[in-house]
């Protein structure tokens, strides 16, 4: 990891921006569709609080979410598609046959005005891929990654953005395929934290015990602090590992919310001590209901930075800016 100068701890904040997209095959319209639709209100909740704490964040978009309409979208889908050995997880076969004319009729698949309301603001705007490609999954070739995010930056240039930062879908860091960034221009990414918990796996190898123990990690230090040593060096791509998703409120679990949000609270104070890098991620749909609570905590949180900040000098920075771009 290759932080900016920088004397003190660093605190970066990244999004998943990815509606519908992002969870197609693994839930529901019925099951997840409010989430999806809360969205609409969610982003202008949190771009209104990130001004209100004067904090600039990393929004990893879908290349998908460029689009204004269908027609757009498709001129952009690359002739190198994703062959995934589970045809069960190829977004375009699987998918694209419910997918409507734009954001008026299919508010699922399409939020052509959030994205817009993101470009409009000072956060940097990343990839998620062009369309939430699984990099560690089997048949899927680094040809068709790089076909990928090929069709990612040309629908991204066609709105006059430049894409320095990547975030993988599902946290698949695949190492094999960081060439591939550096060769189109992605000099920024997101790895996992280093606990074995988190280790990047493919869809089948998540295994009920890991998933316990992640939950558990949410609210007790499970996997101790983590916060990143900065090092200097001159590797491409940089990476700027995660430390913490931000876990949305669940009513169910809501005599918890203390201990989540005190889990981070202190692992941002050793970060800020430290001064090491603290990285924290959620996707806004993780925000579409429960929006309030979901605020509420967020604010806590960013009144933590500002006190850290002023007490240790604790900085905040995009993904790109954190890696010195």
């Amino acid at each position: 990891m290759s932080v900016t100068k920088n004397d003190n701890g660093v605190f970066v904040i990244s999004l998943d921006f990815e509606l519908l997209w992002g969870v197609w095959d693994v839930t529901t319209r019925e099951r997840y569709g409010a989430h999806i639709l809360g969205v609409k209100e969610a982003i202008p909740r949190l771009l209104e609080l990130f001004a209100h704490y004067d904090i600039t964040v990393t929004f990893a978009t879908v290349g998908f979410l460029f689009a204004k309409n269908k027609e757009e979208l498709l001129n952009h889908v690359p002739g190198n598609k994703p062959t995934y050995s589970n045809d069960d997880y190829n977004v375009y076969t699987k998918e694209f046959s419910s997918l409507g004319n734009d954001e008026t009729d299919d508010p699922y698949h399409f939020g052509y005005s959030l994205f817009e309301l993101i470009k409009q603001s000072p956060h940097e705007i990343g990839t998620h891929t062009f369309c939430h490609y699984f990099c560690l999954e089997e048949g899927q070739t680094p040809e068709e990654f790089d076909a990928d995010i090929k069709a990612a930056k040309k629908i991204s240039a066609a709105k006059d953005i430049k894409l320095t930062s990547m975030v993988f879908p599902r946290n698949q860091v695949n190492p094999h395929y960081l060439p591939v960034l550096k060769d189109n221009g992605i000099n920024v990414y997101r790895s996992n934290p280093v606990s074995w918990i988190y280790k990047p796996r493919k869809l089948s190898a998540e295994i009920i015990f890991i998933r316990i123990c992640r939950l558990l990690d949410t609210y007790l230090p499970i996997s101790g602090y983590n916060t990143h040593a900065i090092k200097s060096g001159d590797e491409i791509p940089v990476n700027i590992p995660a430390s913490r998703f931000l876990k949305p409120y669940n009513k169910n679990l809501a005599w918890l919310e203390k201990l989540k949000l005190r889990r981070i609270l202190n692992e941002m104070t050793v970060a800020a001590k430290k001064n090491h890098l603290y990285h924290l991620w959620w996707h806004p749909h993780n925000f579409g209901v429960n929006i309030q609570e979901n605020i509420d905590n967020l604010t806590v949180i960013l009144k933590h930075y500002q006190a850290l900040h002023k007490e240790h000098g604790f900085t905040n920075l995009t993904m790109k800016e954190a890696a010195g771009f």
